[in-house]
């Protein structure tokens, strides 16, 4: 019997790196087992850079390149040897620059040759909070169903042009970070960019497959850093050369958003809702065959409609406050201990506190955990309200935060909406639904359907799902 082929996924994260091998599996249900999975915390986060100040968001691209490495290092080399197809994703709105044919090197000498990022920026990261609401509105309008907000790639670009425009000297190439990944490990002189991606920079036309090129010339906007367009599931190039067992010359798939890959993978029927709880949220459902989005933006729509696979559309709704906000409440109790001289983990007060929350099943306290705002309420900030001195401990607290981000998403999409698109079953995924249980306590009492719990490595399974079925389709044909 001929070997089953094998692929492997990447996911590029906001806090984590994940990859995931996959193998054709006639015999499971999904159609494919997932042989080994690793994650790696990226904690790749740069000092402030010039001119942004502290509303910047930038990540060191050496440190994510070393966490994908030890991603890579902890897999089985046996069965990298028999990957056929590489598929990569990653956090969707951000920008890195680099320059042609100078982006990496690759370094000999150790257990496998690596490639080291050169003439290559921070990652400006869709967090990235340096366009404000003043410099969004002077903006020209995109010819696109989709606004543009801080952290998308274009707005960024426009940012840097106005306030560092000899940064952008420096550099003739941009992408996201799973582009350029994708341009390096094949030896790209141009990224090419799913439409998946070149949405989520903005000024771009999702029906025209095309950027706003006209509008952003006129602007002033530099134009060559926009990448080719690709589709998504087609391959962009192939591996230069053997990496971490995998072959020289294997295909490799053009970067896919890390939301349409979680989906990808978690989506068994076109009536399931996928919820992703990761660094932010993302809720969405599957649009209808044949629906097309408006032709102008709704910057105060909570739903957005973002391209997936076949020329078709998510509803997606995207909240910028997910774990983060968790992070955000940890990080203040760790300090709050600090400055009473007290030291302690965070890792500790997570897990105290989760443990807390499951043992207080309800509370009447609420809170608004928007410490980040959203897209379609930029300038919106958290709140805390029905203080009584009996829901004040750390369950009481800690429940009224999960409940929040929770209870916020369903603002943005409610269960109504999404029984009428013929939603009849939510696939939850991501790495703080997965590792909380209060988290998902609340998503079944929010979403009164039928709700399966899936895991941390979602979207890179996702990745190497669709170069994997597009490998048993070509076999197929």
């Amino acid at each position: 019997m001929a070997a089953r082929p094998i692929t492997l996924g990447i996911d590029l994260g906001t806090t984590s790196v994940k990859a995931a091998l996959l193998r054709a599996a006639p015999d499971e249900p999904s159609g494919f087992a997932v042989l080994a999975s690793c994650a790696r915390a990226a904690r790749a986060e740069a000092a402030e850079s010039a001119g942004a100040g502290p509303q910047g968001r930038e990540q060191d691209v050496s440190r994510i390149l070393q966490a994908l490495h030890e991603c890579l290092a902890a897999l089985p080399r046996q069965q990298l040897r028999s990957v056929v197809g590489i598929g990569v994703s990653g956090q969707m709105h951000g920008v890195v620059f680099w320059k042609t044919g100078q982006g990496c090197e690759w370094i000999e000498g150790g257990i496998t040759p690596v490639f080291e990022p050169r003439a290559v920026s921070h990652l400006v990261t869709w967090q990235d909070g340096r366009c404000s609401s003043e410099f969004l509105a002077s903006l020209p309008q995109p010819k696109s169903h989709l606004s543009v907000a801080t952290g998308f790639g274009c707005a960024t670009i426009f940012w840097l042009l106005k306030y560092c425009p000899e940064f952008l000297k420096s550099y003739d190439t941009a992408g996201t970070i799973h582009d350029y990944v994708v341009a390096m490990l094949c030896g790209l002189p141009r990224p090419r960019m799913s439409d998946q991606n070149a949405a989520s920079w903005g000024y771009f036309n999702t029906q025209s497959q095309s950027w706003n090129v006209e509008i952003l010339r006129s602007s002033g906007f530099p134009v060559h850093l926009l990448p080719d367009i690709a589709e998504p599931g087609s391959v962009a190039g192939r591996t230069s050369t053997m990496w971490f067992e995998i072959p020289e010359g294997t295909e490799v798939g053009v970067a896919l958003g890390d939301l349409q890959a979680s989906v990808y993978s978690c989506m068994a029927q076109r009536t399931d809702a996928v919820l992703n709880i990761s660094t932010s949220v993302q809720l969405a459902a599957s649009m209808p065959s044949g629906f097309q989005p408006g032709e102008t933006p709704d910057p105060t729509a909570p739903v957005a409609y973002f391209p997936y696979f076949g020329r078709t559309y998510l509803g997606v709704a995207a909240s910028l406050n997910g774990g983060n906000v968790l992070a955000t409440f940890v990080h203040m109790l760790v300090q709050w201990m600090a400055d009473l001289g007290l030291e302690v983990e965070e890792s500790t007060v997570y897990s105290r506190m989760i443990q807390a929350a499951v043992q207080q099943r309800d509370t009447h306290l609420t809170i608004i955990p928007t410490v980040l705002g959203e897209r379609h309420l930029p300038d919106q900030l958290a709140s805390v309200t029905r203080i009584s001195s009996s829901d004040l401990s750390l369950g009481h607290v800690t429940r009224a935060v999960c409940r929040g981000i929770v209870q916020n998403l369903h603002s943005m999409l409610p269960i109504q909406q999404l029984q009428e698109w013929g939603v009849e079953r939510v696939m939850g995924s991501g790495s703080a639904l997965s590792r909380n249980e209060v988290l998902k306590q609340e998503v079944q009492r929010a979403f009164p359907l039928p709700v399966s719990f899936g895991q941390d490595v979602d979207a890179a399974v996702g990745a190497a799902l669709v170069m994997l079925r597009r490998h048993l389709n070509q076999k197929e044909s």
